[in-house]
């Protein structure tokens, strides 16, 4: 459940809803909530969304979700709203104009990674007609449905992360290591890892 206010202090609106959640989401600010709320979790079968997701989970290693999903909008603006065939395209005044912008995390190496990504990206379109229906092969297609009870239950990894990160990897993606991988598979709703007390676990199913 939303943890209980303090002695004389209010929940905001979108926690005091009495809604259980995820362990992870409860002290977040609302953009947090929301993501949790109506995102995460949700079969992505768009490529663009597919390439946004690699692209902030990426951006994201090392660092919280919270500061990507702050600067979510700087990187729609940077990143040519999230369309990997004008990212493809950039040159090195587009990846210096990038290092510029506060509105992204001004890492060069993750900057530089998000166009060698969209070109790769592109190469499996080209190979499998949709990026969407090569990911989702290496779940057989459809969510896994897991039973987490507690947030400690949710592994780093799995067999299936590891295998796309594998091949990912073998495409020529970078920042792609399984954690960062299971990370995606979960917000693009390849696995169902809400906790199943959260209201949005048969949501997803």
């Amino acid at each position: 459940m939303t943890p209980p206010a303090r002695d004389n202090e209010a929940l905001p609106p979108w926690a005091a809803d009495g809604k259980s959640r995820c362990a992870w989401v409860r002290g977040g600010n609302e953009l947090y909530y929301r993501y949790h709320d109506e995102e995460w979790g949700v079969p992505v079968h768009d490529d663009r969304r597919h390439f946004e997701f690699l692209l902030l989970e990426g951006a994201q290693a090392g660092l919280s979700w919270s500061t990507i999903l702050n600067k979510r909008d700087g990187y729609r603006r940077v990143f040519a709203d999230f369309d990997p065939a004008r990212v493809a395209r950039f040159k090195a005044r587009d990846l210096a104009r990038a290092l510029r912008d506060p509105g992204i995390v001004r890492n060069r190496l993750k900057v530089q990674s998000a166009v060698t990504n969209a070109r790769a990206f592109l190469a499996v379109q080209e190979e499998f007609g949709t990026f969407d229906r090569y990911a989702w092969a290496f779940v057989g297609g459809k969510p896994l449905l897991r039973r987490r009870r507690t947030t400690r239950d949710i592994p780093p990894t799995s067999r299936e992360s590891d295998a796309f990160s594998k091949d990912l990897v073998k495409r020529g993606f970078r920042f792609v290591g399984s954690t960062v991988i299971y990370a995606h598979m979960q917000a693009i709703g390849m696995v169902n890892d809400h906790l199943v007390g959260c209201f949005r676990y048969p949501q997803c199913r």
